[in-house]
């Protein structure tokens, strides 16, 4: 396994880049992005799953996680390949404010120029058919899942006719034979092309991207409408038991999650096939990968189907080592992060200390109960450090929601004293020590989210776990990216030996 350099970078996912269409993407605004990561002597980009998304918009609740999300695709590259006019282009573009994902008109507005780009003939089909084939393991199963949801008018897998729902082999061909199969096969080819572009862009400058993994996935996706033999589920196809976490820092109730759990022993006897499939498909879109909830390798949250809150759940045993063992062996330069965050025991710290992955530290833990391990001074080196998370209020939202006691606490640590803006630009001073506190610590990488570069506060919160809506919609802007005192993090980052890739 590649180990990591002394380095740093940025949190901020795609949907939050600033374009004319509603939604952050591949055209452009990643040009302004890159520009801005060098300025600021960051040489990581990390992002959220760029999978497909599904409920409340989460990019952790995909209907595929194989599948890449459509809004990403960019509208002005498909004009340059000459497959949309300059009215499409205009048509797709967002009348309203730039701060926020309008997700609704997003997916209108991007499957309106993807269809007309699917009935221009721009495209080679057999370039489209060779890459049909090439990914064929799980874009046959998306592509047919999609289609015929659309024919089921957007029901639930479940609740399809039964030769679909069954999976019979002569109501499949029929859908193959269709054109909804076709433009899902067509949508992939484009976003995996566009998506190729901007890697080899940003690798060209030195910039690594970090990705993300969910670890389960959705009940109505194509993974368990294809795979329901590696799921728990009922003799009606309906979960058995479901996903959570017990009361934690982000909720005194629990999380209940509501996927389906994975049946270890069903996986086991497979290989763990579908999982070093899904493993080695991420791995080509991302440097790094980080894996969520990685203590459920270990033992994961099981929740009784129908329970209210996931207080009524039990710890079960996880994929474990044999697992692990056998995703290094496939996968032997890839590079991982362990999301050990939340309820963290003496077994998923002998599993991380075994697997050899780096975990996380998240500097707004650290004031929460004694001499934290999520304290600067505490870090280890072979930590991945950030400021906070998607999961966190922002930094300056945290520090306002404070009691001034621990307040003035975390100001004394960082050495800074006020909380407040400073004059000048996107600027704040106390988000400002807080990163420069994290960059001079022992951790190898040191991540900031951007709205902490900026000194955002709670209003640019990017995801309240626990609460079903209003997440995922924060969007930055071209003023912002220009705003933000580089200068200082290029400073720091250089300072502290971070300023490589």
């Amino acid at each position: 396994m590649k180990k990591f350099t002394r380095s740093a970078g940025v949190l901020l996912n795609v949907s939050s880049l600033p374009s004319p269409y509603g939604i952050g993407g591949f055209g452009r605004e990643v040009d302004e992005m890159c520009d801005f990561l060098l300025r600021g002597g960051f040489h990581y980009w990390q992002i959220l799953p760029l999978n497909t998304i599904g409920l409340g918009d989460s990019p952790y609740s995909g209907t595929s996680a194989f599948a890449g999300n459509f809004l990403y695709i960019d509208p002005e590259k498909l004009f340059g390949d000459g497959a949309l006019s300059e009215g499409d282009l205009h048509a797709a573009e967002y009348p309203g404010e730039p701060y926020s994902v309008d997700y609704a008109f997003c997916k209108s507005a991007k499957r309106a120029v993807i269809r007309k780009a699917f009935e221009s003939g721009a495209y080679e089909q057999e370039e489209i058919e060779e890459y049909r084939k090439k990914n064929a393991a799980w874009l046959d199963d998306y592509a047919l899942y999609m289609a015929i949801k659309d024919e089921m008018g957007g029901l639930p897998w479940w609740r399809w006719e039964v030769p679909y729902l069954r999976r019979e082999k002569s109501a499949l061909e029929k859908v193959r034979a269709g054109e909804e199969y076709a433009y899902y096969v067509f949508e992939q080819f484009l976003f995996d092309r566009q998506w190729a572009q901007v890697r080899e862009q940003l690798t060209s400058h030195g910039i690594s991207v970090i990705g993300d993994m969910p670890m389960y996935v959705s009940h109505d996706s194509a993974d368990v409408w294809a795979h329901p033999d590696i799921f728990q589920l009922d003799k009606d196809l309906n979960p058995a038991a479901v996903a959570g976490v017990p009361p934690d820092y982000f909720s005194e109730d629990g999380q209940l999650w509501g996927n389906p759990l994975y049946d270890a022993e069903k996986l086991k006897k497979t290989g763990y096939k579908w999982w070093l499939e899904r493993l080695c498909r991420a791995m080509n879109w991302y440097d790094v990968l980080r894996i969520d909830h990685f203590r459920a390798f270990s033992r994961y949250w099981s929740v009784p189907a129908g329970a209210e809150t996931a207080k009524e759940g039990k710890w079960e045993r996880g994929l474990g080592m044999d697992f692990l063992k056998k995703a290094f062996a496939a996968m032997p330069n890839a590079r991982f992060i362990a999301e050990d965050l939340g309820i963290i025991d003496d077994e998923v710290r002998e599993l991380l200390a075994e697997s050899g992955l780096p975990g996380m530290r998240v500097m707004q833990f650290g004031f929460e109960d004694g001499d934290s391990i999520h304290l600067p001074h505490n870090f280890d080196r072979f930590c991945i450090g950030y400021t906070a998370t998607h999961d966190n209020n922002t930094t300056l939202g945290w520090l306002q929601q404070l009691p001034e006691n621990v307040r003035d606490y975390v100001l004394r640590y960082i050495r800074c004293d006020s909380f407040g803006w400073s004059s000048g630009g996107y600027s704040c001073k106390s988000t400002k020590a807080f990163y420069r506190k994290l960059a001079e610590s022992s951790c190898v990488l040191a991540i900031v989210p951007f709205q902490d570069m900026c000194g955002f506060g709670a209003d640019c919160r990017m995801n309240t776990p626990g609460v079903a809506d209003g997440n995922w919609k924060y969007r930055a802007t071209y003023e912002n990216l220009v705003g933000v005192d580089c200068a200082f993090f290029n400073e720091v980052n250089s300072l502290y030996g971070r300023n490589r890739s």
